[in-house]
């Protein structure tokens, strides 16, 4: 653990305020939920809680599922990381890679997520990060970003990229990547 030299008090009420720069940092918002541990030697340690990362190995191969399926670069992402990530490219599912999973997902990325609208962008047009670390060099040329909502809230995203020059997404693209998105969000609700 990393220390902080932040001391708080817990109230009456055996609560405890998380310091404005940690929720900052962390990307903890109000509502979030948050998973309690103790290890050891006694600590208690907070994690933000993921739905969609609950589904660890099932997102992957549900990316890897969507991939073969629709040819094109398939990603799982939660509200704050991606999550799965299935490409042709081993380089796309690496560490280094911008894209690879357990990478901090943009914030362009995240208010699109927050809009619950699906984004469709090729031909051209200026695409949505996917990552932080995307620094647009990608070389992706398509993006459908389908945001996955569960009991009426917008937990994640299904995202489709490509690299192919002139590409585009098909309606059948479209209608396989709303499918799963509502098919992870009514997983998530039971």
């Amino acid at each position: 653990m990393k220390a902080t030299g932040i001391v708080r008090r817990i109230d009456e009420l055996g609560r405890v305020v998380i310091p404005k720069e940690i929720r900052r940092t962390l990307r903890i918002r109000e509502g979030d939920a948050l998973e309690i541990y103790t290890d050891r030697e006694g600590g208690v340690i907070l994690r933000k809680y993921s739905l969609v990362g609950e589904l660890g190995d099932f997102s992957r191969e549900y990316a890897e599922s969507l991939h073969q399926t629709v040819g094109h670069i398939a990603m799982i992402c939660d509200k704050d990381t991606v999550v799965a990530c299935a490409s042709p490219s081993r380089k796309d599912s690496a560490a280094a890679s911008p894209i690879a999973p357990e990478k901090p997902i943009s914030d362009e990325l995240e208010a699109a997520v927050a809009g619950r609208k699906t984004i469709e962008r090729s031909g051209g047009a200026a695409l949505i990060p996917i990552t932080r670390a995307d620094d647009g060099k990608q070389g992706f040329t398509a993006q459908l970003i389908v945001p996955i909502v569960a009991s009426g809230d917008p937990i994640g995203a299904v995202i489709l990229l490509s690299r192919e020059p002139n590409a585009s997404f098909t309606a059948a693209d479209m209608k396989v990547a709303e499918t799963a998105a509502a098919f992870l969000g009514r997983q998530l609700e039971n």
